[in-house]
C-alpha cells in the first residue's frame, strides 16, 4: 500500500494549511470565546474548493480521492475542531451519503449546490434519547398521500442553524424496528421545522451544534432517501465516512499539539535548561509522535480502502477510536507541559483539549469501537461480504 502523496495531494495541503495559518489561527481564539466563527469562512472553503473535494466533477466538486478529504480534515482540524467537524458534516455525512443512496434528481437538486458550496448540508440522526442505540429513536415519519408528515427531534447537531438541507432519519415502521427506520432530505424553510443552538459547550465553541425540531413537516416522496425501510443500512454507510473525517482530524490535532508543545519547550527553561531536555518532558513528546504516526497510519489505510470501493467498517472503527484517543491524550499532555499556563487562554493548548473529548464520544464512542473490534476479533462481525456503495476513485 503506497502511502506517498501525489503532486496534487502535497498542493492541496500546502494550500490548506496556508488558508489554516493565515485564516483560522490568528482569529480562532476569539470566535471560539463569541460562541461562533465569521461566515465569511464558508465562502472562503468554497472558493479554495474544500466543500467538495472528494465529489464527482460531474456533480460539481473537485474529484480528488478520498484521502485528500483526509488532508483537508487533517489540516483544517490543526486549526480548530469547529472547521473539520463542519467538513466532517457536510462532505462526510451529508454529501457522500447522498453520492452512495440518492437517485440522480436527488443529486442534482441537493448534491450538486452543496458540492460548489452554495449551499451546506447536515445530518440528523441523534435523539435526546437516542444515541448509540439508534433503535430508541421516537422521530416518527407517516405517509400521506404524496407525503411524509415528520414528528419529532434531534439533538447535538452540527451545523443546525447553517445548514440549509438535512439528511434526517425517522421511523416509518416501529414494529420492525431497525428495520422500519428510513432516511428524508429536509429543506430548512419547509413549514414546521426549527432549530435551536445548544450554548455553553465544553468545546468546539466555535462551532454550531444544537437541536432540531419537527412539527408535521411534509416531506416529499421524492425526498426518501433509498427505499423506506433502509434509513439504518444508509445511517451506518454514512458512519464510517464521518469515522473517517473524525479520525483524519484527529491526526491534524495531534499535529497542532506537537507543534504548540515543540515550540514552549524551546522557550521555557526550568533548572538551568529548556524544559524539552528534561526526560519526562521528552517522553511526552515521544508519544505524541508515536500517537502521531500510528494514527496517520491507521486514517490513510482507510482512505486507500475507499479509493479501492473496499467495505472498510472494521478499518474505519479502528481509525476513529484510536486516532481520538491519541489526540486527546496528546492535548492532555500538551496541557501538562505548559504547566499553570496550560491551564489558561493564553496558549491554544487548552482548547486543544476541551475540543478533543467531543470526537471520543460522537460517531460512536471508544465503548462502542471497543465492543465491535472486539466483536470482529471473535467472529460475531462480518461485513467483508458486504460491498462498499462509495463509488471507487477515480470517478468515472
Amino acid at each position: 500500500m503506497n502511502f506517498e502523496f501525489t503532486e496534487e495531494q502535497t498542493l492541496l495541503r500546502k494550500t490548506v494549511r496556508q488558508f489554516v495559518d493565515t485564516e483560522i489561527i490568528p482569529y480562532i481564539a476569539e470566535w471560539d470565546m463569541k460562541g461562533g466563527f465569521d461566515p465569511k469562512v464558508w465562502k472562503r472553503l468554497a472558493e479554495i474548493g474544500l466543500m467538495g473535494v472528494c465529489i464527482p466533477e460531474k456533480y460539481g466538486g473537485a474529484g480528488m480521492d478520498y484521502n485528500s478529504l483526509a488532508i483537508v480534515c487533517e489540516e483544517l482540524e490543526r486549526g480548530d475542531t469547529a472547521f473539520r467537524t463542519a467538513v466532517s458534516v457536510h462532505t462526510g455525512l451529508n454529501s457522500m451519503t447522498l453520492m452512495q443512496w440518492g437517485t440522480d434528481a436527488q443529486k442534482e437538486k441537493y448534491l450538486t449546490p452543496q458540492a460548489k458550496g452554495e449551499k451546506i448540508g447536515a445530518f440528523g440522526l441523534t435523539e435526546p434519547g437516542a444515541g448509540s442505540d439508534v433503535a430508541a429513536m421516537n422521530s416518527f415519519a407517516k405517509r400521506d398521500g404524496d407525503y411524509y408528515i415528520l414528528n419529532g427531534q434531534k439533538t447535538w447537531i452540527s451545523l443546525c442553524d447553517i445548514a440549509d438541507h438535512f439528511i434526517v432519519f425517522a421511523y416509518t415502521d416501529k414494529e420492525k424496528a431497525h428495520h422500519g427506520i428510513s432516511a428524508f432530505i429536509v429543506e430548512r424553510e419547509w413549514a414546521g421545522f426549527s432549530s435551536k443552538a445548544i450554548k455553553g459547550k465544553y468545546g468546539i465553541r466555535a462551532g454550531n451544534t444544537g437541536e432540531l425540531f419537527f412539527d408535521d413537516v411534509k416531506i416529499p416522496i421524492d425526498n426518501l432517501l433509498g427505499e423506506e425501510g433502509e434509513g439504518f443500512k444508509i445511517a451506518m454507510s454514512a458512519l464510517d465516512n464521518g469515522r473517517f473525517t473524525v479520525a483524519a482530524g484527529a491526526v491534524g490535532l495531534i499535529q497542532a499539539c506537537i507543534e504548540a508543545s515543540v515550540k514552549y519547550c524551546k522557550e521555557r527553561e526550568t533548572f538551568g535548561k529548556p524544559i524539552g531536555g528534561h526526560q519526562l518532558v521528552g517522553q511526552m513528546l515521544a508519544k505524541m509522535e508515536a500517537g502521531y504516526e500510528m494514527s496517520k497510519l491507521l486514517v490513510y489505510r482507510v482512505g486507500e480502502l475507499k479509493n479501492k470501493g473496499v467495505r472498510n467498517t472494521r478499518e474505519t472503527s479502528l481509525a476513529k477510536w484510536q486516532a481520538c484517543d491519541f489526540a486527546n491524550k496528546a492535548a492532555d499532555d500538551a496541557v501538562q507541559i505548559h504547566g499553570a499556563y496550560g491551564y489558561s487562554d493564553e496558549y491554544p493548548v487548552a482548547r486543544y483539549l476541551r475540543n478533543s473529548k467531543a470526537p471520543v464520544i460522537y460517531e460512536g464512542t471508544r465503548e462502542i469501537h471497543t465492543i465491535m473490534q472486539a466483536d470482529y476479533v471473535l467472529g460475531k462481525r462480518n461485513d467483508k461480504k458486504l460491498r462498499c456503495m462509495l463509488p471507487s476513485w477515480p470517478f468515472e
